[in-house]
This record gives C-alpha cells, structure tokens and sequence, in this order.
C-alpha cells in the first residue's frame, strides 16, 4: 500500500525506533506513547484491520501475540513474582479495529503498554 504509514516504516521509507524485526514482523516505539513501554508490532505484510484476517492468517496473528512477552521482559515490564509468589509489573496488548474501535492507522497493529498502570491514563 503506497500511502500507508506502517508500510513506509517496514520498508524504511520513514524512520522509526525499531526495537525487533524478523521475516514477518517489526516491533518499534509508538511516538506518542500512552505510557513508559509503548510499543507497536505489525506485520510486514500490509493487512488493514483484524476483520481483514482470516484462517490462513492465525500464525501470523499468533506470532503478533506471543512476541508481547519477550518484548516486555526486554524492556522491563514483565510478570515477576516476589519471594511469596505475588505478581507484580505486567503489560496489557491491545488491537483496535476500525472507527469506533479507535483505530487510526489502516494497518493490522498491536500496541503493547507497560508500566503501572498505563490504561489509566497515565502518561
């Protein structure tokens, strides 16, 4: 797609803090964070909404999911368990989907928050 943000930043015609990239993904920083680790992962193939997947689509969007843990454990945000088994830190991921679920660029992305509490508003 000629015009869409996130294919630009994939096939580095726009700049952008990458922190992982593979044959099917890249993982970079969001540059309006909503909180102290925002990440952004998207596939390298252009898919413009979750509704646009379909069957052949699941190990991709499994791939999208399972990298959110490494990514937080690499930039501190990780489950961790005291001495008494209590958890502590954590991240939340997100997908928006079209208009009224708050999606604004047309590119399939994950967004992946950490720190306390992000989803308050905390900035």
């Amino acid at each position: 797609m000629p015009d869409c943000l996130f294919c630009k930043i994939a096939a580095r015609q726009i700049p952008a803090a990458i922190v992982y990239e593979d044959d099917e993904l890249l993982a970079f920083k969001d540059i309006n964070p909503a909180a102290p680790v925002h990440l952004l992962v998207i596939p390298k193939l252009h898919l413009a909404t979750l509704s646009d997947c379909d069957a052949s689509h699941v190990g991709l969007l499994g791939k999208m999911l399972a990298l959110a843990p490494t990514l937080a454990q690499e930039h501190g945000c990780a489950v961790s368990y005291d001495d008494n088994g209590n958890p502590g830190g954590g991240y939340k991921t997100l997908i928006n989907t079209g208009p009224d679920g708050g999606q604004e660029v047309y590119h399939l992305h994950l967004h992946m928050y950490g720190g306390p509490r992000p989803w308050r508003g905390q900035r």
